[in-house]
């Protein structure tokens, strides 16, 4: 198949580069290895590594070079020089117009975005196709209620006083692979509307789908500074994030990358919003219909390949007989899950995004075994090129285990049952995590009584989720804190200024 525009399919790769790749092991994270725990000198392979692997073959593409301190601090004064000067002056319809033509030109080249992300990641290709149109809404939407969102407010009981919305300048991004468009679009696509400028530091596995994310903005006529792409390393982040001119800090990632940027960004006294990891679980009370619980965690766990911040990972039945029979229909249905070729239409689970993700995972599953847990189905890597794993479900984990606290990310269910009502709720908040949740009931309203019982930022109803940029998106506990999407979202990086006029 002919590539897409600038999608880049090249020679074998190096053996200098791969030289460095077997030497070095890099984790793939969200963020930069935390600044002040690791030295320059053992992060200086990992920050030259901004590379294109294709996940369903295991082979190299591309690399592309980082950036240098003078490149990267030279986009810092563009981006600041128009904020002052120029984009926090334009009226806010001005910028929603340019927001809205990204919208139009991703739609237009829908397939060569989607293939990017299949290309890099490993995204099943409709699932690629939902995420495209997906940020494509979450851009509109701000690109039409941004002026709603902004407007001044009065006060009650307070004449003469009112609220203004201001923005604070440029606002730094650190945002992981698993979503490469859909992650930066819930941040620039309300940033730019509101007035900040975005510098966006993507996943060091997805440059191509970074850099047609950044042209977006480009062809939709934002003047340079408003979005900028970096591909720069750890010692420069950590010096952005020093920088006085960057005013607001926001990372998607681990508990770890959040830990050291929340505590840098601390240092300076700035605002951040970080969305770590999560562990969410599904509760199955004693009157959800089985049937459609079982079609909505097998997809809720499955898709993206399990690689998602709020997939189900963790079911917890009422009732031994029922969790039994859910048990029984989920190891069916997981041993009918097509594992394949992401462009391949009937694939349902694709590869994993790297090798050293499959490989952690590996690591995770052998470790639960080790500590006691069973494995009711798959565990083990397909015999395929590229980075497969399994559909897995595992039980009996006890609270000893690795797994019962540990984010398994990729398609690794972990299956509890228990007696009460009341265990399943201990048992769902007996984690440091506080990302999505999930209750089945037929009855609504006791579902929606349990749901205000667990510790998380958000809890859906018999349902594996539901997307829309107007519903925020956020966590409590270890998961993080702040909100992205709806207007929550518009307002994390908003100076909300008092203006009283004395009576």
């Amino acid at each position: 198949m002919a590539s897409s525009p600038g999608l880049d399919r090249t020679e074998p790769e190096p053996s200098e580069i791969r030289r460095r790749r077997e030497v070095t092991r890099v984790e793939e994270i969200a963020a930069p290895i935390p600044p002040g725990i690791n030295s320059k000198s053992q992060n200086e392979e990992w920050i030259m590594s901004f590379r294109t692997t294709n996940p369903a073959t295991g082979e190299f593409v591309k690399e592309f070079p980082p950036q240098s301190d003078e490149e990267v601090f030279a986009a810092l004064e563009t981006a600041d020089r128009l904020y002052r000067e120029d984009w926090k002056f334009r009226p806010v319809a001005e910028r929603a117009r340019i927001v809205s033509r990204a919208a139009q030109i991703l739609r237009e080249k829908r397939d060569e975005y989607v293939e990017y992300l299949t290309l890099e990641m490993g995204k099943v290709t409709r699932f690629g196709y939902f995420e495209v149109d997906l940020v494509a809404d979450i851009l509109d939407y701000y690109a039409e209620h941004g002026e709603k969102f902004l407007a001044e407010r009065s006060l009650p009981g307070e004449p003469g006083a009112k609220l203004i919305a201001e923005p604070i300048g440029v606002i730094l991004a650190i945002e992981p692979w698993n979503f490469p468009y859909y992650q930066p679009a819930r941040v620039a696509a309300s940033q730019l509307v509101a007035g900040n400028v975005v510098m966006m530091k993507h996943a060091e596995s997805v440059p191509q789908c970074a850099l047609a994310f950044a042209r977006l903005f480009e062809e939709a006529g934002a003047p340079e500074g408003a979005y900028t792409n970096l591909f720069c390393g750890v010692e420069q982040i950590a010096k952005l994030v020093d920088d006085f001119r960057v005013r607001g800090v926001t990372l998607t990632g681990s508990e770890r990358a959040g830990t050291s940027v929340g505590e840098r960004a601390g240092r300076n006294l700035k605002k951040a919003v970080l969305e770590l990891g999560g562990s969410d679980p599904a509760l199955i009370l004693e009157g959800a219909p089985l049937e459609h619980a079982v079609e909505q965690v097998v997809m809720g766990r499955t898709y993206n390949s399990g690689q998602g911040c709020v997939n189900i990972k963790r079911v917890i039945v009422v009732g031994r007989t029922r969790g039994e029979e859910m048990l029984a229909a989920l190891k069916e249905r997981f041993a009918a899950i097509k594992v394949g070729d992401p462009k391949d239409e009937a694939t349902q689970v694709g590869p994993l995004s790297s090798e050293r993700a499959l490989e952690g995972l590996l690591r995770l599953i052998e470790d639960a075994k080790a500590a006691g847990a069973r494995i009711v189905h798959g565990g083990d890597r397909v015999d395929r090129p590229g980075f497969y794993l399994e559909p897995t479900i595992i039980t009996d984990i006890g609270e000893n285990n690795p797994l019962y606290q540990e984010e398994a990310f990729g398609p690794v269910l972990s299956f509890y049952v228990v007696d009460s009502e009341e265990e399943a709720i201990r048992l769902a908040n007996a984690t440091r995590f506080g990302l999505g949740g999930y209750v089945f009931d037929a009855d609504v309203e006791h579902a929606q009584q349990v749901a205000t019982r667990m510790e998380s930022g958000m809890v859906y109803i018999n349902s594996c989720f539901a997307d829309s940029p107007n519903l925020p998106f956020g966590g409590v506990k270890n998961s993080g804190f702040g909100r992205e999407l709806s207007e929550l979202g518009i307002g994390e990086f908003l100076n909300r200024k008092l203006v009283r006029v004395a009576p």
